[in-house]
């Protein structure tokens, strides 16, 4: 009996898992427009990040993250075409896989003369829309802004992916998120070191969620 009693028990928990998993409740966010409610929302700096890579040497991908982004979005469901964004990018955040390449990324340059990237105390990044053009399933997006890096704007263009939209669970705010991605030239914005051994274009993959205000 001792060994007939654990066995029905596991054929029995192994017949529950089913109906458990069955009966779990979804995602709190969901892929849905009809979730999304106008209004003011604050970009989740915990969880919305710009993420760079560029081509190293023709070896490989090398990628690092922009965080704790801030600023604001404003959307309208009954005209989605009217939806600002204005967000800023702390620069002097940015982190890689290399503690080494980090320091170098915000190093003063050799000699008093320029940094050979940001430089030890960068000014924030920011980006902000002037035009929304909606595609044809109102889930995705041309967004157009002026983007400000290393003391230059230039327009940018980000080609934008609706992700889900609802309630976070934790502090009970309406919430969307999107994706997003954009190629940009960093000599554009004055940064040119090493060129063109470390890619002048730079993938940017923007993953963001914003909190109803």
């Amino acid at each position: 009996m001792r060994r007939i009693i654990p066995l029905a028990a596991l054929a029995a928990a192994v017949v529950a898992v089913p109906v458990v998993v069955a009966q779990s409740p979804g995602m709190p966010g969901a892929p849905d427009k009809s979730r999304v409610a106008a209004g003011t929302y604050a970009a989740d700096a915990g969880h919305t990040m710009v993420v760079w890579e560029v081509d190293h040497f023709g070896f490989s991908d090398y990628s690092g993250i922009f965080g704790d982004v801030t600023g604001t979005l404003v959307i309208d469901p009954a005209n989605p075409a009217a939806s600002r964004v204005d967000v800023t990018i702390p620069v002097a955040k940015v982190t890689t896989a290399s503690s080494g390449l980090t320091g170098h990324l915000l190093r003063a340059g050799k000699d008093g003369g320029k940094p050979d990237f940001f430089g030890p105390a960068p000014a924030d990044a920011k980006f902000v829309s002037t035009r929304v053009v909606l595609g044809d399933d109102g889930d995705e997006a041309k967004v157009t802004g002026n983007l400000t890096l290393n003391g230059v704007t230039k327009p940018v263009t980000l080609d934008v992916d609706f992700h889900g939209a609802g309630t976070n669970p934790y502090n009970k705010k309406a919430t969307v998120g999107f994706n997003a991605e954009t190629t940009i030239r960093r000599s554009d914005f004055g940064i040119t070191y090493g060129i063109p051994a470390v890619s002048d274009e730079v993938e940017l993959e923007i993953h963001a969620a914003f909190e109803k205000q």
